[in-house]
């Protein structure tokens, strides 16, 4: 199949991710050995999983440091290989901080993070339980990581190296639902998503309080497909699971994941 017309079953502004995976591809061809990506959001994990599936050779895994991690890294690798754990190179912290005096959200944690001039996709899930936080990264970065941020948001910290087995047990709460929608549209969606006017959805895109797969989305025509993950600051976050068919009114029936914020 030419890159042409894999491209025309994806977003345009896709296209530039497509090239990059068929570069990975390229790459342990060429060199006979596994390729590693950074973290990736759900959406780019699905399409690398069926670029790969289309090569006769190539095999890939995914993780993010515990099962049903929402980024994981991508291992790409010949199917002669056994994979292991250590190949995903993925570190956990726990964030020792005073708990009494201080308090942390996913949004200050990951923009101290972002601070330090490091790409978002070196980070992957940031897991709380409600006190206690725990962040994944790329192995390569712990260091770095570990002196960079002593302080979130005025709060005094220490990142402290946990392993996999010590991970906390994310408190997110996601239910499945049906939700019918006349269209995949970002303002379509919010609106039957979360039960507001069509209007509502796009003051709020307007506004900068939407993202798409972690990034602004200021269009509210863009097209949302299987595993985009949309936020709605406040609301929470959701993304489609699957495309069940269409109604007798010819409406998207589809199977949603939500998370209340």
């Amino acid at each position: 199949m030419s890159v042409e017309n894999i491209y025309q079953h994806y977003r345009v502004e896709e296209q530039p991710f497509i090239d990059e995976v068929f570069g990975w591809l390229q790459q342990a061809e060429n060199t006979y050995a596994p390729y590693l990506s950074n973290f990736l959001t759900p959406r780019e994990a699905m399409i690398v999983k069926q670029l790969v599936g289309n090569n006769d050779e190539l095999r890939v895994l995914l993780f993010g440091g515990y099962e049903g991690a929402e980024r994981q890294r991508a291992f790409i690798y010949f199917s002669y290989y056994e994979p292991q754990q250590s190949d995903f190179e993925v570190a956990a912290f726990n964030i020792n901080y005073p708990t009494k005096f201080g308090e942390l959200t996913h949004g200050r944690i990951l923009g101290t993070l972002m601070s330090t001039g490091v790409d978002r996709n070196r980070v992957g899930d940031i897991i709380s339980d409600g006190e206690r936080w725990h962040i994944i990264v790329d192995e390569k970065m712990q260091d770095y990581f570990q002196q960079q941020i002593t302080k979130i948001a005025n709060v005094g910290v220490k990142l402290e190296p946990i392993d996999y087995e010590q991970l906390l047990e994310s408190n997110e709460q996601w239910s499945s639902e049906t939700v019918i929608a006349a269209s995949l549209r970002l303002d379509t969606l919010l609106s039957n998503v979360y039960n507001f006017s069509r209007q509502r959805a796009k003051n709020a895109i307007q506004s900068g309080l939407v993202k798409v797969n972690f990034v602004e989305m200021e269009r509210p025509d863009v097209i949302v497909g299987v595993n985009d993950i949309v936020s709605l600051r406040k609301f929470g976050r959701f993304w489609i699971d699957s495309v069940d068919g269409t109604t007798k009114k010819d409406n998207y029936r589809l199977t949603v994941n939500i998370l209340e914020h």
